[in-house]
């Protein structure tokens, strides 16, 4: 998708809060798609966004850390590819990032430890316009589960930041969801650059705060750590 500067108002037209919001609803392993909320903690707002970033909800969605219980976990080998369905293709301009969590119990824990990145998705950006191509107007998101990562019980977490009024504090729209994960491998290396949310983003971050279509922006910072590697 292009953003250009040539009617930046008519865009914030197009691009305003009438616009459908969506959700991530299922966990994808290999080629299955899950059932929706079978395997994915369910959320509680609907399909609406959250914009607070020192929330609590920023690490699951609004209703996830209560959900852990009802929702099952999926055990799947490390190196496997993974990913996440959506109800609807994300619409919205803005970055995509996936996150794993190691944690003692998926179903029974509220996200509190360290995040450590292992996706992003960002933009292509020429003089004349901010492209998103890999992370808008998609049905879902998938990726590969580091092989390395040792065997055991995670949280793993996709979001996608609409940067549509990003020009403004606060105007960030994190649509989000996590899903309970065991598993299994002989890996054994331990992220080092991780973040807890909240903590780890900051409402006046640059790639969190941007006004994406005018001035065309020459670069963008991803939010958050590096994407961790084996």
């Amino acid at each position: 998708m292009k953003y250009s500067f040539a009617a930046p108002a008519a865009l914030t037209l197009l691009f305003g809060v009438g616009m459908s919001h969506y959700r991530f609803v299922s966990l994808i392993v290999g080629t299955t798609i899950t059932g929706e909320y079978v395997y994915v903690r369910q959320n509680t707002n609907m399909n609406s966004p959250v914009t607070d970033v020192t929330s609590t909800d920023i690490r699951c969605n609004v209703g996830g850390l209560q959900s852990g219980a009802t929702t099952q976990t999926y055990t799947v080998a490390a190196g496997s590819m993974v990913g996440f369905e959506m109800d609807q293709p994300a619409y919205h301009p803005g970055p995509a990032l996936a996150y794993l969590q190691k944690v003692t119990n998926a179903s029974t824990t509220d996200g509190s430890g360290a995040w450590f990145k292992i996706a992003q998705w960002g933009p292509t950006i020429t003089p004349s316009a901010i492209e998103w191509p890999d992370s808008t107007n998609k049905p879902n998101f998938t990726f590969t589960i580091p092989p390395c990562v040792p065997a055991g019980q995670y949280l793993m977490r996709i979001e996608q930041i609409a940067l549509h009024g990003g020009n403004v504090v606060g105007g960030a729209q994190f649509y989000l969801s996590c899903a309970q994960l065991a598993i299994t491998g002989s890996g054994t290396k331990a992220p080092t650059d991780t973040i807890a949310l909240p903590g780890g983003y900051k409402a006046t971050d640059p790639g969190i705060l941007i006004p994406i279509y005018w001035p065309i922006p020459t670069n963008y910072t991803m939010p958050g750590p590096s994407v961790f590697t084996c």
